[in-house]
């Protein structure tokens, strides 16, 4: 990190860690540092308003929706409240609240193009880190912390699929791989996709007592 930082930039992380302190382990301030430093890095390959990825990554889980009743208002709403306090450019806080809105997997879908260079890079960067170990992780961390079972075998299915953590895998964590936009995020989630690959299949193994 550059020794000079841009006068938006503590503030914003303040903001941000007092928003996420009490954020369940998957969500939390280190879910969004992990971003923020991947977009930063993702930009640097990018032709990018670093001011508009920085504010992006940093405030783009401030109120996650599936910890506030699916209310998809309240995140972009709260980053807008709290920009108003900033001494930014023009159109930058307008661009950083779209960014908000459209990020999330479940907003977007995977292949879905998105508005802005700025966009992409904040949205690689965030699913970036739903993959690999990382992404394991934090899938398991939200699974305990909602009560899911790991796995149910699919013979014992019946009308669908339940929300075990291991179908999350096949309903999101292995599909963002094809989603990414940038030359470098997809360089990185392939990496992350086998590194899942193989967890589950060794998974699996144990879970049939063949390892």
């Amino acid at each position: 990190m550059d020794e000079e930082q841009p006068p938006y930039l503590a503030p914003t992380i303040a903001y941000v860690k007092d928003q996420l302190a009490q954020a369940e382990g998957g969500h939390d301030w280190y879910h969004v540092e992990r971003v923020w430093r991947l977009a930063r890095r993702l930009a640097a390959a990018e032709d990018t308003d670093l001011s508009v990825v920085d504010l992006g990554a940093l405030l783009h889980d401030v109120a996650d929706a599936k910890f506030h009743h699916g209310d998809e208002s309240i995140g972009p709403r709260k980053a807008r409240q709290f920009m108003e306090r900033l001494a930014l450019g023009p159109g930058i806080s307008d661009h950083v609240v779209k960014i908000i809105e459209q990020v999330s997997f479940r907003k977007s879908g995977v292949h879905t193009e998105p508005f802005s260079r700025e966009l992409a890079v904040v949205q690689d960067a965030d699913r970036l880190d739903a993959m690999g170990a990382i992404g394991i992780a934090r899938a398991f961390n939200f699974g305990g912390h909602k009560g899911r079972p790991l796995h149910v075998p699919p013979e014992e299915h019946w009308e669908k699929p339940p929300a075990a953590t291991v179908q999350h895998f096949y309903d999101k964590l292995l599909l963002l791989k094809e989603g990414m936009h940038t030359e470098l995020g997809q360089a990185l989630a392939e990496e992350r996709h086998r590194f899942m690959q193989t967890f589950l299949a060794q998974f699996y193994a144990e879970w049939h007592g063949r390892r």
